[in-house]
């Protein structure tokens, strides 16, 4: 099966990113299967979460599931198999050559995905997508080649590219795009109406390779969903959201009730609006948010989410719909990105590293300026 309009990732329900409150594993199975039932048809899991974990449970929750009624969408690109955890940055990518060179990646790349798909109980995936590259995954051929081979080994029908984890990247995309844009079929990128900049920008160069994007955090950490700022909440200590900015929640909320109108008059929740307006870019097909089981006595249910999800309308907004929303919620500059910049002369982080010239030139064919 193709990846479907809408798909739930394993990194929901807070057991292996720290968003909300930890569901068990009798729960994090169970909003799975809620998922299936409500007719989500595309499911996104990554080796690294819990080293494997959350592919055992995704494989456990869609046991005796006929294989060809879902789509399966793998992600490798970590390595905690030899690689030693380096802290808060996490496991090194596989690519990182005190690990291997690149006349190892195609066995790398079999083996991970091969032990993937054990975990998820399947023999092929749709998708398999190389997750939060460094700069070799965006630039290096015997990579691809890799990935390609893994393709056409039947490891999986599709190829596809997850940046992050953190936003950015951009210029690193459409330079991968340039060199491989003939294996990618797939790209899972962040965009909502409150995070326009800047994936937007990329987005015309994936609609001209032919990449479909996936787009991650629709529900901006939780604002969409709407029991953010309900009385007695409060983020739980470790929460990942705890890091973004003083006031983030309310300056979210007070946007996203300028755009509710154009919610209202398509009779959509703002968790539905803010995917249609993903979807009403055209190289957008599908959307996957982060359910979140909210601390507090008012919070919604995770299951009531992820419902309210699936049940998705297939409406489009008008041109001019979209770009009023993006000027409510433009955040052009707000963030430090990663990725390619110049503000790095040396590379001392997997997820940035000093800006190129080459990049620069991409920059200028795509009318993006060279202030990066």
């Amino acid at each position: 099966m193709e990846p479907t309009t809408t798909a739930y990732g394993t990194w929901s329900g807070g057991r292996f990113m720290h968003f909300g409150e930890t569901l068990s594993e009798e729960r994090f199975i169970g909003c799975i299967e809620t998922a299936y039932e409500a007719g989500i048809r595309t499911f996104v899991t990554s080796d690294v979460y819990g080293n494997g974990k959350a592919d055992e449970l995704l494989g456990r929750a869609l046991k005796g599931i006929e294989r060809a009624s879902y789509s399966l969408v793998g992600m490798i690109g970590h390595d905690f198999y030899e690689g030693q955890r380096q802290g808060a940055r996490g496991y090194p990518r596989f690519t990182d050559p005190e690990l291997r060179g690149p006349e190892q990646y195609s066995d790398f790349i079999r083996m991970a995905a091969g032990k993937e798909l054990e975990r998820c109980g399947s023999d092929h995936f749709d998708l398999l997508m190389l997750h939060n590259p460094d700069e070799l995954g965006y630039t290096s051929e015997p990579l691809w080649q890799a990935m390609q081979a893994a393709r056409d080994e039947g490891l999986s029908r599709l190829l596809g590219i997850a940046p992050g984890p953190a936003n950015g990247f951009s210029l690193d995309l459409l330079g991968c795009l340039e060199r491989f844009g003939a294996l990618i079929d797939w790209s899972m990128l962040i965009l909502n109406p409150l995070e326009p900049w800047p994936v937007g920008l990329t987005l015309p160069a994936c609609e001209k390779h032919g990449v479909n994007v996936m787009t991650r955090v629709v529900d901006y950490g939780g604002v969409f969903h709407g029991d953010l700022g309900l009385p007695g909440h409060e983020f739980k200590p470790g929460d990942h959201r705890t890091y973004r900015p003083d006031g983030w929640v309310q300056h979210g909320m007070e946007k996203a009730e300028r755009m509710r109108p154009i919610a209202e008059k398509y009779g959509l929740t703002l968790l539905q609006f803010a995917s249609i307006w993903n979807l009403s870019h055209p190289a957008v097909e599908s959307v996957v948010p982060t359910f979140i089981q909210e601390a507090g006595d008012g919070a919604r249910p995770i299951e009531e989410k992820i419902r309210e999800f699936a049940a998705l309308p297939d409406v489009r907004l008008t041109a001019e719909e979209v770009e009023s929303i993006r000027q409510i919620g433009d955040n052009t500059g707000c963030m430090m990105l990663k990725g390619a910049s110049k503000r790095h002369t040396v590379s001392e982080r997997p997820d940035e590293w000093p800006m190129r010239g080459d990049l620069l030139e991409t920059a200028g064919r795509y009318g993006l300026g060279s202030d990066w």
